[in-house]
């Protein structure tokens, strides 16, 4: 299951956003550091706002010094010149749009429901719209969302290169099947794999020196790819060559050899970009 922050990242991605830190002061508590987005639809010519907030001893009073100081995330604006717009049109001004009131809080705290009305029925009164996320959220969020790419790995290049895959595949509303996001305390790992093994689209293989040296449960989860190929008689696998080479490919797999790869080398987001089109 993805994380509430993972949500925030990845929530409003189709829009251009400006995101910085936003720094909550009070006379009765340190300082707290969260982060603050500016969002800019510029087919709309409309703004919005969403910020994230970390677990808080009381997250209704962080909601309000921030309710209390939305000057300093319209500030945001000055720090960059940004419009956009087709080739011959007038351009929108990001400094020129619209702000619609419309504020998202992802809070890592639960907040209970009859202090969440008082304050959307307290911020519609000043003409803001706010909506709440917390951890029922993303739960629920979850329920709903099919990964539609599974992300094979040895264990070792989890941090290095299939976690930056997952996340930059959700930040482009694909979700996925990635062991961090996807299990939970309590879960049955072998049936948890199988049925993401079943359920996605396609399957991220993240070949590397590691995963051809893992005789364990790399393999396992190896032969189970190539029997849904054999099975569906379609290309259900997505190569991502990292540090190998075509005979060490062709030494583990022969089939596999002449299979077409995206490397590693090119980086993170032109490696995505290239495994992001076989997904639509």
């Amino acid at each position: 299951m993805a994380t509430l922050r993972e949500y925030f990242d990845t929530d409003f991605n189709r829009w251009m956003n400006i995101a910085k830190p936003l720094t909550l002061q009070s006379k009765s508590s340190p300082a707290i550091e969260i982060p603050a987005r500016l969002h800019l639809d510029f087919e709309s010519n409309a703004m919005f706002i969403s910020c994230y907030l970390p677990e808080l001893p009381q997250p209704m009073a962080a909601i309000g010094a921030v309710l209390n100081q939305l000057n300093l995330i319209f500030d945001f604006l000055k720090s960059v010149e940004v419009a956009g717009g087709f080739r011959g049109e007038r351009l929108t001004r990001a400094a020129q749009m619209i702000f619609t009131g419309r504020m998202y809080f992802y809070s890592e705290s639960n907040i209970p429901d009859i202090e969440g009305e008082n304050l959307e029925k307290e911020a519609s009164s000043k003409g803001h719209s706010i909506f709440l996320r917390d951890g029922r959220y993303a739960a629920e969020k979850s329920k709903l969302e099919k990964p539609v790419a599974f992300i094979s790995h040895d264990s070792r290049d989890k941090e290095g290169i299939a976690k930056p895959i997952a996340i930059a595949l959700s930040k482009l509303m694909c979700p996925v099947w990635f062991d961090e996001f996807t299990l939970k305390v309590g879960d049955r790992l072998r049936e948890s794999i199988e049925r993401g093994l079943k359920e996605c689209k396609k399957c991220v293989l993240v070949l590397s020196p590691n995963f051809l040296d893992n005789t364990g449960w790399t393999k396992v989860e190896f032969n189970s790819i190539f029997t849904r190929e054999l099975m569906e008689q379609t290309d259900f696998v997505l190569p991502v060559w990292a540090g190998v080479t075509k005979q060490q490919v062709f030494n583990y797999s022969p089939s596999f050899a002449d299979r077409v790869a995206v490397d590693w080398s090119l980086g993170v987001d032109e490696v995505v970009r290239r495994l992001h089109r076989p997904l639509l």
